[in-house]
């Protein structure tokens, strides 16, 4: 079958002068680019590491102490390893998927092949929406920075205006190759920050700090914390856009888990040193439990990375939008007046939305929490079980297919199980979260300080 075929190039045929397996620029999103002016094919598996690492590991990290403060250490330090674990085992179904499918750019791409036209429609404006609100989350958490190191001198909503100029520009490279060296300098200020504010909380521990071993407490105050480690690995709904910017996709893997090795052992790391001296009063971001001064400098070490992974989702949502726009056109490779009008009004039309939702909206923080739930659930874990199942049973004898391989289909079954556990479990939680927060007078008015 020619799936077979497309399979078998990558695992065994020679790699030809161009760098990509014979046959893959047939179908291709981004076919031939031999002689275009913009070619998007040109990162490294190494690269395109530290764009995952710099895309995922960023300010969810520092929500992570505060869930094992409600859970305890143990338990919290097993769903952080658990989630990791798990994360790389959908990382593993998505590459294989794509390497099967290279016209797949997008989740929106993958739902059309999974479910025909409406699922390509849903799956596209989920990867939208939950990459203007990311980024509207990474804006926050430049807000919060600026606020620290400032003392709280000015409004956050113009902490927020500030951080979102230097966002918007360098979202603005057409490639993510352009991006690619910059996220260097995102990596190292995660893994930095991250350093200090562990030494700090070494150095000047909270004072009859209680430390629990395991914490009994109600399912909807549970999965509240449990949802912090669960989107502190969701990144998966870019995996697609930068493997398709690959100039060897079959080496995708490797930096997937580079990705999920680094990430599970700094979160957990990170997480358990820092709750261990901060103890169970630890704020999220846990920076913020900091003394002053040490805050600011953990703060001020992290912008970069705020930053980048801001203009990595800004990026992504303007790309689906114009590679859906411009596919198979002179104005994807070329340096056209359209083209670039286009992507510049893209990028910005992104970010003033990011900006809008997160100052505007009162309940803001509870959409993440909704987006997530709606789409990061099933782009990080649930839909990954879909991609096998669907090319087991197309590329062999359907169902006696799954039945041979009974492990593997079980586990795809109970993937796409937990992924609908965690959406609506997540739902849940964050809508009761709303109506207490009303309840209580929590809410803040639209474009306050």
């Amino acid at each position: 079958m020619a799936s077979k075929e497309y399979d078998n190039e990558y695992d065994s045929q020679p790699v030809q002068s161009s760098a990509r397996p014979a046959g893959y620029d047939d179908r291709d999103v981004f076919g031939h680019e031999e002689g275009n002016d913009i070619k998007y094919k040109t990162l490294s598996w190494q690269l395109v590491a530290v764009l995952m690492i710099a895309e995922i590991v960023s300010n969810g990290m520092l929500s992570l102490p505060s869930s094992l403060a409600v859970v305890g250490l143990v338990p919290g330090l097993i769903l952080i390893v658990f989630l990791g674990v798990f994360a790389t085992y959908t990382s593993w179904l998505l590459v294989k998927f794509k390497l099967r499918h290279p016209e797949v750019h997008t989740m929106g791409d993958a739902g059309k092949i999974l479910f025909g036209p409406i699922g390509r429609e849903v799956l596209a404006f989920g990867t939208v929406v939950f990459a203007i609100f990311a980024t509207g989350g990474q804006l926050l958490a430049g807000q919060i920075a600026l606020s620290a190191l400032s003392d709280g001198k000015l409004c956050l909503m113009l902490y927020t205006g500030i951080f979102a100029i230097p966002t918007l520009l360098l979202s603005l490279p057409r490639t993510l190759d352009g991006l690619s060296w910059l996220s260097v300098v995102s990596v190292a200020s995660i893994i930095v920050a991250g350093i200090v504010g562990m030494v700090a909380a070494g150095i000047e521990p909270t004072p009859d700090r209680q430390v629990d071993i395991v914490v009994t407490t109600s399912f909807f105050s549970a999965f509240i914390s449990i949802t912090n480690p669960v989107f502190a690995y969701a990144g998966h709904f870019m995996f697609f856009v930068m493997v398709s910017e690959m100039r060897r996709p079959q080496d995708a893997m490797k930096a997937a888990f580079t990705l999920q090795t680094f990430a599970t052992t700094y979160y957990a790391v990170f997480a358990a040193v820092t709750y261990v001296y901060l103890g169970s009063a630890v704020l999220s971001p846990s920076f913020s439990s900091l003394p002053p001064k040490w805050q600011k400098a953990a703060y001020g070490i992290a912008l970069p990375n705020f930053l980048l992974a801001g203009s990595l989702y800004a990026h992504t949502a303007s790309k689906l939008v114009f590679v859906r726009i411009f596919r198979k056109s002179r104005h994807l490779h070329s340096h056209t007046v359209l083209g670039w009008g286009t992507w510049i009004f893209l990028i910005f039309l992104m970010n003033a939305a990011a900006f809008v939702l997160a100052v505007g909206v009162p309940i803001f923080n509870y959409l993440i929490g909704i987006a997530a739930s709606l789409f990061a659930a099933w782009f990080t874990y649930g839909i990954a079980g879909f991609f096998w199942l669907h090319d087991e049973y197309h590329d062999n004898d359907g169902v006696r297919a799954w039945r041979r391989k009974w492990a593997q289909t079980t586990l795809c079954v109970l993937t796409i199980a937990v992924g609908a556990f965690i959406c609506v479990a997540g739902l849940y939680v964050t809508i009761r979260a709303i109506v207490d927060a009303y309840a209580s007078g929590a809410i803040s008015a639209p474009f306050s300080c």
